[in-house]
């Protein structure tokens, strides 16, 4: 059993603290990965049901503010429809992801999970004016 590290990047620099997750497999899919990630930050969000949701993808009927995302009308958010989000986002260049210091491309593809792994979400900002 291994935590695994979460953290997101975005290509202007930001760089977020990070939080553990604790992953029983010695590997796992990205695909599998991103479900997880997914499932926990609903889970938290929906024990909470803050103004703002703080996730790797925007939900359906949410508006980008500074700090996340904001619900237009406050409800509870099926993980399994946001994961089918990220997957689409992932799919589309909405976001990389980096295991250690290598990109993965392909959302099948298993990777190793050792103590201390790190997993980067760089989520790719648009240019301005282009």
């Amino acid at each position: 059993m291994a935590i695994v590290t979460f953290v997101d990047e975005t290509t202007a620099g930001d760089r977020g603290a990070g939080w553990g997750l604790e992953i029983a497999e010695e590997r796992l899919t990205v695909r599998e990965l991103i479900r997880r990630r997914v499932f926990r930050e609903v889970a938290e969000y929906n024990a909470r049901t803050p103004r703002v949701f703080q996730g790797l993808v925007q939900p359906r009927d949410a508006e980008r503010v500074l700090d996340g995302y904001a619900l237009r009308a406050p409800r509870r958010i099926d993980p399994g429809a946001q994961t089918e989000l990220a997957l689409t986002a992932f799919a589309g260049n909405g976001f990389l992801v980096l295991v250690g210091d290598r990109q993965v491309t392909d959302p099948d593809e298993e990777v190793e999970l050792t103590q201390g792994t790190e997993v980067t979400f760089l989520k790719l900002v648009p240019l301005v004016g282009g």
